[in-house]
């Protein structure tokens, strides 16, 4: 009789340890749920790519060749690819001779509008006539022929005789026709007093 008191006694004091020591074990393991969901959304969903070359063709034949140091593929509710460290993109014609090429460093491209927004210092340059757009804002939708360049944002454009100054613009893509939506004025340069 003796043992079995000694047995019940053992077994309780090994149950009020057990609990002791799940409840400290079950207080150690709270977490912030904040930096929970921080280190979700640094973690998940995000794929990068450096060094990137992409060739975009139509039936076989290169239209643009995009190059940037670092790619991110970021799958959320609304995809999206961001070029954060700069990107180059050169156009070609049909016979595969480039027209155009544009530098930004900064750009977007949102997957379920098929538009890449462009962002600080963006330059497009035509390489037969060398005009040369310079702005802070701009879209490339390939959607839109003949318009595929847009902004409502300041613009400006020289030429080899004048540089002109306007806000908004519609361009082609190889950056021959384009258009000042609202001209603020033009000032004529000789090609010689232009920086390189």
């Amino acid at each position: 009789m003796c043992s079995y008191k000694m047995n019940t006694v053992f077994q309780y004091t090994i149950i009020a340890a057990a609990c002791f020591m799940g409840c400290i074990f079950l207080n150690g393991c709270e977490n912030d749920p904040a930096k929970v969901n921080h280190l979700n959304k640094k973690n998940i969903g995000i794929e990068e790519a450096r060094s990137v070359v992409l060739n975009y063709t139509i039936g076989g034949k290169t239209k643009s060749i995009l190059k940037a140091p670092l790619m991110l593929n970021v799958q959320t509710a609304s995809p999206y690819v961001e070029f954060p460290k700069t990107l180059h993109a050169d156009f070609y014609n049909e016979a595969g001779v480039m027209e155009s090429f544009l530098n930004a460093r900064y750009g977007k491209y949102k997957q379920s509008e098929s538009i890449i927004f462009l962002k600080d210092s963006v330059v497009v340059i035509n390489t037969n006539k060398g005009d040369t757009l310079y702005c802070n804002e701009l879209y490339w939708d390939r959607n839109k022929p003949g318009t595929e360049f847009y902004t409502d944002k300041p613009v400006r454009i020289r030429t080899k005789t004048e540089t002109i100054n306007g806000l908004g613009m519609e361009a082609s893509q190889n950056f021959k026709n384009w258009h000042i939506l609202h001209s603020v004025g033009s000032i004529s340069v000789p090609a010689s007093k232009f920086p390189n």
